[in-house]
């Protein structure tokens, strides 16, 4: 296999394509295409034929083994990784694909981690019964700060490389990890999510001494940074990449404003049979749906949609929100499918003892309209950088 070739410049994808009709769908092959190596004209091809978990996993395998019949090892990487997103959880076919997608990765991009010294460094760094693994950048020159990133609901730490790489080289010290609930921790060492996320980056922050850290959460991190920050005062400047006041109210926000109004009537009622009827009710005539509440039961360790429900209200900012006395900011795309960036304001009135808050919203005029701005990662990077920057020169 030719390896892929360290010295040519990181350059990080942007555009948002129209590629399938399912939101959830269509956002996730731009994921593969922006974020994890995939390419636009492989992708457009098998697109349209993608209605279901079946047909995801068919074509992404598909494109996978043909990338790697053409020697496209970038290509099948994401292929192969992204495949087993929308598999069921208890298909052994996820955990080969995650494991085949995760050994081409490592022998693909080798050179960064191998030699004396590496420009990526790798760590398993201990924690209750599992290790979280972890990847650290050290830039060239002066270095401007400490930054600890990692991800959220359904993230890998790999699809991350070009960001870490792209903040090495606006000059900060980068560490990078997956802990509970995420990538190989919940895939290969069984330990699925939990709300306190501080445990884990102190973990983190305990093993390699670190203070003054900028502590960057994508996604469901967008909870989970902020929680680590309301314990840890080694963290001393806060980034949500995503608006996140609380996972319950994050789902509940897409909805229509009465099925809204019912659905919390129905869970102050305690009504567990109601929801759970009308939940598997919905999932019966929506295949994205099915898969979306069985993955999310197997993540969060759900008996039933009441209880994932039950559990999604524990991921809340607001019990802890007046600890987060750091400075904050909260990065927003005004066209998110899964999150309603309205519910910024509630977030904003619950921080009430950060030192500084700045929300910015990202728009389709930038590309950056959608989840985590996957359409435009480097100007939400440099947005994260400048902030940094900023906050620094305020002292």
């Amino acid at each position: 296999m030719k390896k892929y070739d360290i010295y040519q410049p990181i350059t990080l994808k942007s555009g948002v394509y129209q590629l399938n009709s399912e939101r959830n769908f269509d956002y996730q092959l731009n994921r593969v295409i922006n974020w994890d190596g995939g390419d636009l004209e492989d992708i457009r091809k098998i697109a349209h034929k993608i209605h279901t978990s079946a047909d995801w996993k068919r074509e992404l395998i598909a494109l996978g083994d043909t990338a790697m019949a053409e020697n496209r090892t970038e290509n099948a990487i994401a292929y192969y990784r992204m495949s087993e997103f929308f598999m069921y959880d208890g298909d052994p076919d996820k955990k080969k694909y995650y494991q085949k997608a995760t050994d081409l990765f490592y022998e693909y991009y080798a050179d960064y981690f191998e030699g004396e010294n590496p420009i990526i460094k790798r760590h398993s760094v201990p924690f209750e019964n599992v290790t979280l693994p972890v990847m650290h950048v050290i830039p060239d020159g002066e270095c401007k700060g400490t930054i600890l990133v990692h991800g959220g609901n359904d993230s890998y730490f790999e699809e991350f490389l070009f960001s870490l790489l792209y903040l090495r080289e606006k000059g900060f010290e980068v560490y990078l990890f997956e802990g509970p609930g995420q990538g190989g921790v919940m895939r290969l060492q069984g330990m699925h999510f939990t709300p306190e996320w501080e445990k884990p980056v102190k973990a983190i922050l305990d093993y390699f001494d670190l203070d003054d850290i900028t502590i960057v959460g994508i996604s469901l991190g967008g909870y989970l940074a902020p929680r680590a920050a309301a314990f840890d005062k080694r963290i001393t400047k806060v980034v949500a990449w995503s608006v996140f006041p609380c996972f319950l109210d994050v789902i509940v926000g897409i909805q229509k404003p009465a099925l809204q109004k019912m659905f919390y009537f129905l869970m102050g009622a305690k009504a567990r049979p109601v929801i759970n009827f009308i939940f598997n009710k919905k999932a019966k005539k929506e295949p994205i749906t099915d898969w979306g509440l069985k993955h999310g039961m197997y993540a969060y360790e759900a008996k039933d949609a009441y209880d994932y429900a039950n559990r999604l209200k524990q991921y809340d900012i607001e019990p802890i929100a007046k600890k987060v006395t750091q400075d904050m900011l909260i990065l927003g795309a005004n066209d998110d499918h899964f999150i309603n960036y309205h519910l910024i304001g509630k977030e904003i009135d619950m921080l009430a003892n950060v030192k500084s808050l700045t929300f910015r919203l990202f728009t389709d005029k930038e590309n950056a309209q959608n989840h985590c701005n996957v359409g435009n990662g480097k100007l939400a990077l440099d947005t994260i950088c400048n902030w940094i920057e900023q906050i620094n020169q305020q002292g």
